[in-house]
């Protein structure tokens, strides 16, 4: 058990921290959150572990922070970065707030960790640096398309990881997230995706909103999956110089399927600014992590219907 390992997680208090922070728990970390509440909930931060209610641009406070941590205890073992101002249409309309969030924020984040002399930090990076490709399954190796500020401005941040590792020895890894649903997501919240939108809609007896005709695709992976990289990619000795990963489910489902799945009617909304298909090539992730997805589509929407009553 690591008992005695310290890790710290931005931004822990919303979705994905919802399900990683008691993850680092279950498996003897001693875990400390930093989220600003913005678009966290301080109910998604277990008892286990330590909060402190403080933003990532506030370079000062977190610099001190990050030290004090690191007295005793062995130091700081990681730091998983999943701070963030995720909404597309959010990073058009006010690019300089989500870029301090998104950019700035990052590196104050990696400004403590180099003085704190962190271990490792695993960046929650984007697959919608891919933006769109003319081939599939989207890898590592493709030239990056964002298609907003948004994507912009997290493909920028692993080059922030990357230059860290190279310049100032903070070995790190950024992991490109594809759709992540799950559990305790929120419908309306910034990390909200169709599978978890359509379920609320169906709860609610309304129609489920497909955008376009539907026919998009999307590679999603459950959020417990997700989890399990970023461990992996904590703990493993095969990354460290900035590498980056695809974390997706390597399947592409069209959003109309997804809907059918979930069952119930179904209306056509006008379409948004988003890459046509997407689908993960996961074989460096099995290479270097040893990781691959656990959960099918199928049985995670199938545990969704279940915990919302829907038949």
């Amino acid at each position: 058990m690591n008992t005695q390992k310290t890790v710290i997680v931005t931004g822990g208090a919303g979705f994905l921290g919802s399900h990683l922070v008691p993850g680092l728990i279950g498996q003897g970390y001693r875990v400390v959150v930093i989220d600003n509440l913005v678009a966290g909930k301080r109910e998604n931060v277990p008892t286990g572990a330590a909060f402190y209610c403080l933003d990532v641009r506030e370079r000062g406070a977190l610099t001190t922070l990050f030290s004090q941590l690191s007295t005793g205890n062995g130091g700081i073992y990681g730091v998983l970065h999943l701070a963030a101002l995720p909404r597309v249409q959010q990073s058009i309309d006010h690019p300089d707030e989500t870029h301090s969030v998104n950019v700035d924020g990052l590196r104050n984040v990696l400004f403590a960790a180099r003085h704190a002399k962190v271990r490792r930090i695993v960046y929650s990076a984007s697959s919608s640096a891919y933006g769109d490709q003319n081939d599939l399954p989207l890898h590592e190796g493709m030239v990056p398309n964002p298609m907003s500020p948004y994507a912009v401005q997290k493909h920028m941040g692993e080059f922030e990881v990357r230059n860290n590792a190279r310049h100032y020895g903070l070995p790190g890894v950024s992991l490109r997230y594809f759709n992540i649903y799950g559990p305790n997501a929120d419908p309306n919240g910034p990390y909200a995706q169709a599978i978890i939108k359509f379920i609320h809609q169906r709860k609610k007896g309304i129609p489920l909103t497909v955008t376009g005709d539907g026919l998009q695709t999307r590679d999603s992976v459950h959020a417990r999956d997700v989890v399990r990289a970023n461990i992996l990619a904590l703990e493993s000795d095969r990354v460290g110089a900035g590498e980056v990963i695809n974390v997706g489910s390597g399947r592409r489902v069209s959003v109309l399927e997804m809907a059918q799945m979930i069952g119930g009617e179904i209306t056509f909304v006008a379409p948004r600014i988003e890459p046509r298909h997407t689908e993960a090539d996961v074989r460096k992730a099995k290479e270097l992590l040893g990781w691959r997805p656990t959960i099918t589509l199928e049985e995670g929407i199938g545990e969704l219907k279940k915990i919302h009553g829907i038949e």
